[in-house]
């Protein structure tokens, strides 16, 4: 079992920046591939971004790439999302995942994402 807490959201200008972080509570999180995805309101969830276990390996959607960067701290338990250049279609709220065998299993609660024009 792992179990995903993200923090970090909030409300911010286009043209803005914030970091969300995904806290990973057990001591084998170094072992998961870790994902990044969003909800907006009245839509699917839509993948963001994914990075490897060592952090060798990264991939992210188009309507993000370039502006958005995953990383993950291994030692500390802890990915992140670093959005920059944010619109306000980027607006949703995001999940940080684990994936298990090709399928994204754990999932975090969310953190909601607003940005205004």
């Amino acid at each position: 079992q792992l179990q995903l807490a993200e923090s970090g959201g909030g409300l911010v200008q286009a043209g803005g920046s914030l970091r969300l972080s995904c806290a990973a509570s057990g001591r084998t999180f170094r072992t998961y591939y870790m994902g990044w995805f969003r909800q907006a309101p009245g839509k699917e969830r839509e993948f963001v971004a994914a990075i490897s276990q060592s952090g060798g390996s990264t991939d992210y959607a188009a309507s993000v790439k370039g502006r958005f960067t995953i990383s993950r701290d291994n030692a500390k338990n802890t990915a992140y999302l670093q959005m920059n250049n944010l619109k306000p279609e980027d607006t949703a709220v995001y999940y940080c995942t684990a994936r298990v065998n090709d399928v994204y299993t754990y999932w975090g609660q969310g953190a909601q994402v607003t940005v205004s024009s």
